[in-house]
């Protein structure tokens, strides 16, 4: 093939600020929303509330250097798709794509629709999780239905029918509702410290626990709705093959983006603790809301919470739009669910795929708020440490192209972020084996699937160093 006749190829434009910035609105979404009432009654000490995020802080941005090594060597899209697959091989490489259609996408779209229905709530209580219909169950097999969760379903259909009509009109929706999410939150910050009424006096006064567990048992399993808050940091890893000088500017945007969510999650934190004694947060989804009613008054927090709502609005479009990608670009290599490739011909977008997430997702709205969260985190966590483990199987590999930043007092940093991760499985399974359990089934499910429906259809293996 002549150079003339060669296929377009993607283009290397992005520097670090355009690729930090798709960290950063990525990783920005449903945990800070709502996770720090549940700290309050699991953790109780205000300080242990800053540790915590703290902690998902570091073992986010060691994820981040590992996930730099794998995508400068593996510049394709798919992400952990690609690097298990080469791995691990491919019953491992549609596993995460299984893993990711339930607890990557539909689940986290169903946490961010419920929680945008608390946030609502301040304005129509019938649309808050607590105010719900019908229950069946108890604990964490609790099944609700009701005004929560009949809104969250009219934001979930509402952007899934908005994703049928091309990329274009979504992408410049998501770049305004982007936007405004960064700017309510750095505004939230400066104006809660600034003019806000709050009391420094609520960091020396810890809240009842609510957990019977010991706090280092604890801490592991809160550290589940950490995971779910910063995931995302991977995010610049989807386009290294668009990036300039991907050897240094992935792991540069990765932990740069990083480190401004982690600044921006502990300054709301500072903030809501500021606003609200831990004793009054705790078990509150919409904490935002009631920060912003102790900081300004109803009237401002009116405001506030519904600029909340429109950030999460934010979120939920966001995993709506990039899920089925993940899902059509496994499908047209062989490694998923044939259904999952097809391709609308007037709209060019895969709404098959869309269409089935969606649906998923409005039946997990009756799943319990907090079980959500933990099968979130159980399952990202899982797979994000099969991800950097792989790197013990690729270095030993000729041609691998290793990173500074990883490579320095080799292997310190993988084995920050998989201590932690085998820390939270292994407490997890111990103290939450419901989760454990959801969790297995989605894997043996998945497992059945491959067995019974992909296993001997030719796959081809995605594109990738050797």
């Amino acid at each position: 093939m002549s150079k003339v006749d060669k296929p377009p190829a993607l283009l290397r434009q992005l520097g670090v600020a355009s690729a930090a910035a798709l960290v950063i609105s990525n990783m920005v979404g449903t945990g800070i929303f709502a996770a720090t009432g549940y700290l309050a009654g699991d953790l109780g000490s205000p300080s242990l509330i800053l540790l915590i995020w703290v902690v998902g802080a570091v073992a986010a941005l060691a994820g981040a250097f590992c996930y730099s090594e794998l995508g400068v060597n593996y510049p394709s899209s798919g992400g952990e798709y690609v690097y298990l697959t080469h791995a691990y091989g491919p019953t491992w490489g549609f596993m995460t794509g299984w893993v990711s259609f339930f607890a990557g996408f539909s689940a986290p779209i169903a946490a961010a629709a419920l929680a945008f229905s608390n946030y609502l709530g301040y304005f129509f209580p019938s649309l808050k999780q607590e105010s719900a219909a019908w229950v069946i169950g108890s604990g964490s097999l609790t099944f609700k239905l009701g005004g929560a969760q009949a809104a969250a379903s009219a934001l979930i259909l509402l952007f899934t029918i908005i994703n049928f009509f091309g990329v274009g009109r979504v992408a410049r929706l998501q770049n305004v509702l982007t936007a405004t999410k960064v700017l309510v939150l750095a505004a939230f910050i400066l104006l809660g410290l600034l003019v806000g009424t709050g009391d420094w006096g609520h960091f020396s006064q810890p809240a009842t626990r609510t957990s019977s567990a010991p706090l280092p048992f604890q801490f592991a399993i809160s550290l589940w709705f950490i995971y779910t808050s910063y995931s995302g940091w991977n995010a610049a890893t989807y386009v290294a093959e668009e990036l300039r000088q991907p050897a240094r500017t992935l792991p540069r945007a990765l932990a740069v983006g990083t480190a401004l969510v982690a600044a921006l999650y502990i300054g709301l934190n500072i903030v809501f603790i500021y606003a609200v004694p831990p004793e009054k947060m705790k078990g509150v989804v919409a904490v935002g809301a009631l920060a912003a009613s102790y900081l300004f008054g109803p009237e401002l927090a009116g405001v506030f919470s519904a600029l909340m709502a429109l950030s999460l609005m934010s979120t939920v479009n966001a995993m709506v739009t990039i899920g089925p990608r993940v899902y059509y670009a496994m499908a047209r290599n062989g490694a998923f669910l044939k259904m999952a490739g097809q391709v609308n011909p007037r709209w060019h977008t895969p709404v098959t795929a869309i269409v089935c997430q969606g649906l998923c997702a409005v039946l997990m709205t009756v799943l319990p708020f907090l079980g959500l969260i933990n099968y979130i985190g159980f399952m990202l966590n899982f797979f994000a440490a099969l991800s950097v483990a792989s790197l013990f199987v690729f270095r030993r590999r000729q041609g691998w192209q290793r990173l500074h930043a990883v490579d320095f007092a080799w292997p310190l940093v993988p084995a920050v972020f998989l201590v932690v991760a085998a820390w939270m499985t292994l407490f997890g399974v111990t103290l939450q084996p419901k989760v454990f359990a959801a969790a297995a089934l989605t894997l043996a499910t998945g497992a059945l699937v491959y067995h019974f429906r992909l296993r001997g259809v030719a796959v081809s293996r995605p594109a990738g160093a050797e």
